[in-house]
């Protein structure tokens, strides 16, 4: 049996904590808020890893940056994930014509985008081409 993290929060913590749970930029943040203020109940994270849909080693590694970073540690550090293949500001207007001009055929367009971009898009399941 391992050790069980507890978590204690005083008045401040807490209200910063509710404040990034309602009130977070990212679905992420939020969620990781609520990990925290659940933990601080007394609940196990066995029992908050099933009450979100995550897994029990990711409420632990949450409330691990917690205890370590504060509240700022909730926070999904940059660099992290799959980088945009898109440029909103170079590729927004190429990618609305080729929609635009293949509205019903959207595996069309991607390929067009990939043609004059120069980019390879990911297969999709609803774009078969």
């Amino acid at each position: 049996m391992g050790r069980f993290l507890k978590i204690t929060l005083d008045d401040k913590q807490r209200a910063a904590l509710e404040q990034g749970y309602r009130k977070g930029k990212t679905h992420a943040f939020r969620q990781h808020c609520q990990i925290v203020l659940l933990k601080s109940q007394g609940r196990k994270s066995q029992e908050i890893a099933a009450l979100l849909g995550c897994n029990q080693k990711s409420v632990n590694d949450w409330l691990h940056r917690y205890k370590a970073e504060g509240i700022q540690g909730l926070h999904i550090k940059p660099g992290r994930g799959r980088k945009c293949i898109l440029s909103e500001a170079t590729d927004s207007a190429k990618v609305r014509q080729a929609v635009q001009q293949h509205r019903q055929r959207i595996s069309l367009a991607k390929a067009e985008l990939e043609g004059s971009l120069g980019k390879e898009f990911p297969r999709v399941p609803w774009c078969a081409s």
